[in-house]
């Protein structure tokens, strides 16, 4: 039986409606979990520095895919395994975080969609300024932790 292995620095809570929708996606596709594919969830809870050995134990598993939620998760999977397909979910950047080698011939075992939310971000404020000329002082919010509005900063 086929195995995913799903690797997220949430939990099984905070991922309930993402994971569901993948669930109903597969059982749409003719996959039933439990019945004719499996799901490996691994959980960071939170807790970021435990996705290296999370994605390592989804490699030891001998997962056939790793479905890694955002950045982080991603580069840990990458970091983990070169030969196990990886798709990246929640990704803003991956050619800036490393994750591809380009766009147009991404290269590796790393593949999926991204919101380029870097760029899109910058575009979004420009749009804002002009839009709204006098709206000052404007705040952005981000997490310092990630590769990707490291960068953008």
């Amino acid at each position: 039986m086929p195995r995913i292995g799903w690797l997220s620095p949430g939990s099984a809570t905070s991922d309930e409606n993402f994971l569901g929708s993948f669930r109903d996606g597969l059982r749409e596709l003719g996959w039933a979990v439990g019945q004719n594919i499996a799901i490996e969830p691994r959980w960071a809870e939170g807790k970021f520095e435990r996705l290296p050995d999370l994605a390592a134990e989804l490699v030891r598993l001998k997962v056939d895919v790793i479905v890694a939620n955002v950045t982080q998760a991603s580069l840990a999977a990458k970091h983990a395994t070169t030969t196990i397909p990886v798709v990246m979910v929640g990704v803003g950047d991956p050619l800036g975080s490393g994750l591809v080698d380009s766009l147009a011939r991404p290269g590796g075992n790393v593949t999926g969609p991204s919101s380029m939310l870097a760029e899109a971000s910058v575009k979004q404020l420009a749009l804002l300024k002009e839009t709204v000329p006098r709206a000052s002082p404007v705040a952005v919010l981000w997490n310092p932790a990630n590769p990707v509005w490291q960068k953008a900063a």
